[in-house]
C-alpha cells in the first residue's frame, strides 16, 4: 500500500501568538487535503496531517509515519510537533479560555450538541479511520464512535446543570455561596485503544465546564484525534478551545514534561500505563496542577459454583476478547471455582472455536484484529511460554497466528497457578488464564493481591454472596453477571494504583471544576 497522505511541508510558518486584548482568530477556511486513493474507502474531508492550535491547522518542521497494524503499511505521515508547538497550543487554549468561561452554559451546550451531530452524520467513516489506525474489527468501531458521540451529547446536557449552593450561617447578617467555575487549560493524554472515546470523555467535560483543552494523541492513533478537531471546527468550536498537537514516540516525553510542567496548565487528565502516570504525577506535582487518571488494570473474573455456565461463558468472551484483550477493563485473570471449574473451562474453549475469527478488521467476520505492535505480541508470548514453563495446559491457542506478526490466536490456558507472569501481570492481548479456586475467601484474596483495582467481574445466582463479593472486590467498577459495564451514565475510574477521579456520568464534570466560598456579609 502506497503512503496517501502527503508530507507536512517543512519550514511552514508556525502560528504567531495572538496579540494581547484580541478577540479570537478567524476560522480557518482551507479545505482539507484530499487524498488520492486512501485505503479501505476513508474520507479524504476528514483526514488531516497537520497539528490543530488556535483553530488553525499548523505543520510540523518534521512529520512521523502511521502504520496500519494488520498489514504494516504506512498509512500517512503526521506532523511530528515537539516541546515549542505544545507550548504553543497551551497559549492558545489560555487565551481561548479567557473568553470560553464567560460564554453561557446554554451556548457551551449547543456546541457540544452540534459536534454530537457532525460525529453521528459522519460515524462510519470516524470508523473506518479507527480500524485502519488501530487495526480494530470495524464493528467495534462503529461501537466506539456511537460511544465517543454519546460523551459530547451527554456532556451537552450536564453543561446546564452545574449548580452551586446556599449556606446559612450561624450569623444573621451573612450569607455564604458555594459557586462552581472551570479549572482553566486542561492538557489531554489518550491512548491507541480507544482512540476516540478516550477524547470525547474527558473533552466533553472539559468543554461542558468551561475550560480548554489541549490534546496529545498516541502515536499510533493520531488521524482520530485530527478528524474530531475537524469536526469540532466544522460544529463552531471557538479557536484555541480543542487544539491538537500529535507527536511521535520519540518526541512524547518532552512533549508530555511540557504539558504537565507548564504554569498555564491547570488540568491533566491522562490514560494509560501506570508507570507512564507515575512521571506525569511528578510533573504535575511541581505546580501542584488537578490531576485525573486511568491507569492499568488486572481484572479478575470470578465464577463461583452458583453460576449460570452458559452466562458466565458469554460474559467471559465480551469482557476478554474485545479490541482482542487490548483494553483496560478486559478480564486478566479467570478465577472459577473447583465445582464448576472443569465445564467452564469446556464451554469457554468452545465458545472461542466456534466464535472468534483472526483478520483484518475491515474483514466482516473478523472479530479479533491485530494486536497494535509486534510488542505487544512478544509479551503475549511471554505470559504463554513462562505459563507453560510452570505447568499451566494451552487449551486453545498459545501462538502467533498465520496473518502476520502483529496477530495472536485467541488463548486459553488452564492450570494456572498465581506464580505465573500472567497472574499478576496485565496481558493486554487475547490471553484468558484460568486458576481453579475452593472458597469464596480465597478467590477475594486473589482478586484483591493486585496493586491496582480498575475493575473486576464474577458471577453468582447467590444474593447474599453477590452483596458479599460486590463490596469486598477492591476495584473501582464491578460487574454482577455481567461483562460490559462502560456506560457515559456512569463513573469510570480505579483504585489502588488504577488511577485518580472519576470520568462520564453526572460526576465527571467536576474534575474540571474548583469550588469557591462566597461570604456575603451586611445583611
Amino acid at each position: 500500500m502506497a503512503t496517501w497522505l502527503r508530507r507536512p511541508g517543512r519550514g511552514a510558518p508556525r502560528l504567531p501568538p495572538p496579540p494581547a486584548g484580541r478577540g479570537p482568530r478567524p476560522r480557518c477556511s482551507a479545505q482539507p487535503r484530499r487524498c488520492a486513493g486512501g485505503p479501505a474507502g476513508l474520507c479524504a474531508a476528514l483526514l488531516r496531517t497537520d497539528g490543530f492550535v488556535g483553530g488553525r491547522w499548523l505543520p510540523a518542521a518534521a512529520a512521523f509515519p502511521v502504520h496500519d497494524p494488520a498489514s504494516g503499511a504506512e498509512l500517512g505521515l503526521v506532523a511530528d510537533c515537539g516541546e515549542p508547538e505544545a507550548r504553543a497550543a497551551v497559549r492558545a487554549a489560555h487565551e481561548a479560555f479567557c473568553s470560553w468561561r464567560r460564554v453561557s452554559a446554554k451556548e457551551r451546550s449547543s456546541l457540544l450538541r452540534k459536534w454530537y451531530d457532525l460525529m453521528m452524520q459522519n460515524k462510519d467513516d470516524l470508523a473506518k479511520i479507527i480500524t485502519a489506525e488501530s487495526g480494530k474489527p470495524l464493528k467495534e468501531a462503529q461501537g466506539e464512535i456511537v460511544y465517543s458521540a454519546l460523551f459530547l451529547e451527554w456532556f451537552s446536557e450536564e453543561a446546564r446543570r452545574i449548580y452551586g449552593d446556599v449556606i446559612y450561617t450561624p450569623a444573621k447578617e451573612k450569607r455564604a455561596l458555594v459557586l462552581k467555575q472551570p479549572l482553566g487549560v486542561a492538557a489531554v493524554i489518550t491512548p491507541w485503544n480507544f482512540p476516540s472515546a478516550m477524547i470525547t470523555r474527558k473533552v466533553g467535560a472539559a468543554l461542558a465546564a468551561g475550560c480548554t483543552v489541549v490534546v496529545k494523541p498516541a502515536e499510533h492513533t493520531p488521524f482520530s484525534a485530527l478528524a474530531l478537531a475537524e469536526l469540532a471546527n466544522q460544529a463552531g468550536i471557538p479557536p484555541g478551545v480543542y487544539n491538537v498537537i500529535p507527536c511521535s514516540r520519540k518526541k512524547a516525553k518532552e512533549v508530555g514534561e511540557a504539558l504537565c510542567t507548564d504554569p498555564l496548565v491547570s488540568k491533566i487528565s491522562f490514560t494509560g500505563s501506570t508507570a507512564t502516570g507515575k512521571v506525569l504525577l511528578h510533573h504535575a506535582a511541581g505546580s501542584v496542577k488537578r490531576v485525573s487518571m486511568e491507569l492499568g488494570g488486572h481484572a479478575p473474573f470470578i465464577v463461583f459454583d452458583s453460576a449460570n455456565v452458559d452466562q458466565a461463558v458469554a460474559g467471559a468472551m465480551a469482557s476478554k476478547f474485545r479490541n482482542s484483550g487490548q483494553t483496560c477493563v478486559c478480564s486478566n485473570r479467570f478465577l472459577v471455582q473447583r465445582g464448576i471449574h472443569d465445564s467452564f473451562v469446556k464451554k469457554f474453549a468452545e465458545a472461542i472455536k466456534t466464535n472468534l475469527r483472526v483478520g483484518n478488521g475491515f474483514e466482516e467476520r473478523t472479530t479479533q484484529g491485530p494486536l497494535i505492535d509486534e510488542k505487544a505480541v512478544e509479551k503475549v508470548e511471554k505470559h504463554v511460554s513462562d505459563a507453560v514453563s510452570k505447568g499451566a495446559t494451552i487449551v486453545t491457542g498459545g501462538k502467533r497466528h498465520q496473518l502476520g506478526k502483529n496477530f495472536f490466536e485467541p488463548t486459553l490456558l488452564s492450570n494456572v497457578t498465581r506464580d505465573m507472569l500472567c497472574s499478576h501481570e496485565e496481558t493486554f492481548g487475547p490471553l484468558a488464564p484460568v486458576i481453579k479456586f475452593d472458597t469464596e475467601e480465597e478467590a477475594v484474596a486473589i482478586a484483591n493481591a493486585a496493586d491496582v483495582g480498575l475493575a473486576g467481574y464474577f458471577y453468582s445466582q447467590d444474593p447474599a454472596q453477590i452483596w458479599r463479593v460486590a463490596e469486598q472486590l477492591e476495584v473501582g467498577m464491578v460487574g454482577v453477571n455481567e461483562g460490559l459495564i462502560s456506560s457515559v451514565e456512569c463513573p469510570f475510574g480505579g483504585v489502588k494504583q488504577s488511577g485518580l477521579g472519576r470520568e462520564g456520568s453526572k460526576y465527571g464534570i467536576d474534575e474540571y471544576l474548583e469550588l469557591k466560598y462566597v461570604c456575603f456579609g451586611g445583611l
